[in-house]
């Protein structure tokens, strides 16, 4: 009876890990790892589970999981290498028990009859779907309130200090500037010695999602990148397994507050829900993405995990997302249509996508946030956390028997903090003239403050405005467009999650005169061209701040005599009519506007035709 819920239990467990809300194919196992063979007695042969409709199943490669009672896996993996030959890719002690590797069907008979082999599963490839979208994100202004319409702020009391996320994907960009320095290298389940680098661009994005400076939930959380799925965005259970393991160890090497992200997910697994299980009991408090296939979350891993934070996604005017999964496994949604967050082809890139894996950092980040305030809450008491405090029945077209459930990231406990004091203007000085053009001003940091709104004006009551830029997060800002010896006044506040300040007091400034323009740049005939029309067109590139320009043209390169000269010109261009042929001219142009003269620009020459 044992042994047939057993069988029925463990149906369907062979992960196609589907990255929840973008598009990946996975790759094979890759580590280090063997087992020792007992010849089970009668009646105890270990399951090979049986393949599910759809898989995409690795020929040869298993997983191969121990029974609990096992207590020396490293032994046990030596010994089965020597007496089988089997080489093992992944070895597990932490989230299960067991090891991954390739197996003939010689080495998979004898392993089904060991004693210390609970069951066995074929390994198989997991991929990401996910959308290419423009428009701006919206996540973060989403979750910081009950109702719509978004208010163009993002309010939190807390920063994540203090947690680690264990980030289980493609890798991150470490160097990413939003991350600051807090992304770092934990483990790489791809490539053997490899630093964890996204070479996909999803990792990336969900991690900056949960801690990104500019796009994500908890500011100041350390992100662990766990790299589990390669280039394509492709990897195998046993390659995610081991991601898993890592987390635990490193958890359990470094005790505190922390979360794990799992933006990905496919058909029922045994031994990924037991590794995740597993790892949630050590205490760390798993998010996971319910999948995009408008499908019942029951049916995924390791969306199907009751003790994790399954999430479901939500579009801008909170309804709910046409690919996400649904189901009573659902534990709330998160926005996850049109996200925008980083990426990994640059230091500063980001990118738009969908899917319940851009839904799913959201929770993760908000459950950081509670674990700051809560260090010591288990994962159990997170998940509750955030249920408790999401927002009820905002989302529309929630399918029957799904929670209608929507995250509020404000869970931590302790007041905002109190609004930052006015600034202090710092330059230029009061009433100071001959400011160049653009003007850059600067002020004194107030403290707490994250974020500064300047105003200039041509009036002190500042009922009109020449410039009014917020969000501006450093202590200066460039004014362009400025007119030339006129005065103007400008003020500044600071703002923080806790409010906005009163403006600083005013101070006056009085611009300087306008610069000329720079030098034209020619364009037209080319320098040293051969075989112009003796009335050629003569063209130039346009200066800033030009209001006319002069063209002259003369025989020698020191324009001793000239054949043309024709000041006040008003476009780029002017033709010369009636030059000789077969003979060389030189050419040059200056540019004249409310600041002065220019110089002159280089000196090109061109030879023109006989006729």
């Amino acid at each position: 009876m044992r042994r047939s819920f057993l069988w029925l239990f463990l149906i369907g467990s062979v992960l196609a890990l589907l990255l929840a809300g973008c598009s990946d194919q996975s790759s094979q196992v890759t580590g280090p790892q063997q087992q020792s063979s007992q010849t089970s007695q009668a009646g105890a042969r270990a399951p090979l589970l049986p393949k599910v409709t759809g898989g995409n199943y690795i020929e040869g490669s298993y997983i191969v999981v121990f029974k609990d009672a096992v207590a020396d896996v490293d032994n046990e993996v030596n010994d089965i290498g020597q007496k089988h030959a089997v080489k093992a890719n992944f070895t597990y002690k932490y989230a299960l028990k067991g090891f991954a590797g390739k197996l003939s069907a010689a080495q998979l008979e004898a392993l089904q009859n060991d004693s210390r082999v609970a069951y066995i599963e074929q390994d198989q490839i997991a991929h990401i779907f996910a959308s290419q979208l423009n428009p701006p994100s919206w996540g973060l202004d989403r979750i910081d309130q009950r109702n719509l319409p978004l208010d163009a702020t993002y309010v939190y009391n807390q920063t994540g200090t203090g947690v680690v996320a264990y980030c289980i994907d493609t890798g991150i960009r470490q160097s990413h500037t939003d991350f600051g320095g807090r992304a770092v290298f934990g483990y790489d389940a791809i490539i053997n010695g490899g630093t964890a680098n996204d070479d996909n661009g999803h990792g990336t994005h969900t991690a900056g999602t949960i801690g990104g400076a500019a796009y994500g939930v908890a500011k100041n959380i350390k992100l662990v990148a766990v790299k589990v799925l390669n280039s394509s965005g492709s990897g195998s259970y046993s390659q995610v397994i081991a991601g898993i393991n890592f987390a635990t160890s490193d958890h359990q090497a470094h005790p505190g507050p922390a979360v794990a992200n799992m933006s990905l997910g496919g058909p029922v697994d045994a031994g990924l829900d037991q590794a995740v299980r597993n790892s949630i009991a050590s205490g760390i408090t798993y998010c996971v993405a319910a999948g995009n296939s408008s499908a019942d979350a029951s049916t995924q891993s390791p969306a199907d995990v009751t003790e994790a934070v399954t999430v479901a996604a939500t579009d801008i005017s909170d309804a709910f997302a046409s690919f996400s999964n649904f189901g009573s496994v659902v534990d709330i949604a998160a926005p996850g249509v049109n996200i925008t967050s980083d990426w990994n082809t640059s230091n500063t890139a980001t990118n738009t996508i969908s899917g319940t894996s851009m839904a799913t950092p959201h929770v993760c980040g908000a459950a950081a946030l509670y674990l700051e305030a809560n260090p010591s809450a288990t994962p159990a008491t997170v998940q509750s956390a955030l249920k408790s405090n999401g927002t009820s029945n905002v989302i529309s077209g929630v399918p029957s028997g799904t929670v209608n459930l929507l995250l509020y990231s404000v869970v931590a406990s302790g007041p905002p903090p109190p609004p930052p004091p006015a600034p202090t203007l710092a330059s230029p000085a009061n009433g100071a003239t001959g400011v160049s053009i653009p003007a850059t001003l600067s002020w004194n940091a107030s403290s707490g403050a994250t974020s500064y709104r300047a105003q200039v004006s041509t009036v002190s009551d500042f009922s009109t405005l020449t410039y009014d830029q917020s969000g501006i997060t450093s202590t200066s800002t460039s004014v362009s467009g400025l007119s030339a010896n006129t005065l103007y006044y400008w003020r500044v506040n600071a703002s923080n999650a806790g409010g906005t300040s009163a403006f600083s007091t005013v101070w006056s400034f009085t611009t300087g005169s306008a610069p000329p323009p720079a030098a034209p740049i020619l364009s037209s005939p080319l320098n040293g061209s051969t075989n112009v029309s003796r009335n050629p067109t003569l063209s130039w590139n346009a200066s800033s701040g030009a209001t006319s320009y002069r063209v002259q043209v003369s025989t020698d390169p020191s324009f001793g005599t000239l054949v043309y000269d024709q000041s006040g010109v008003t476009s780029t261009s002017t033709t010369v009519s009636g030059l000789a042929g077969r003979i060389t001219y030189f050419w040059r142009v200056n540019a004249t506007g409310s600041g002065g003269t220019s110089g002159w620009s280089a000196v090109w020459s061109f030879r023109t035709r006989k006729n």
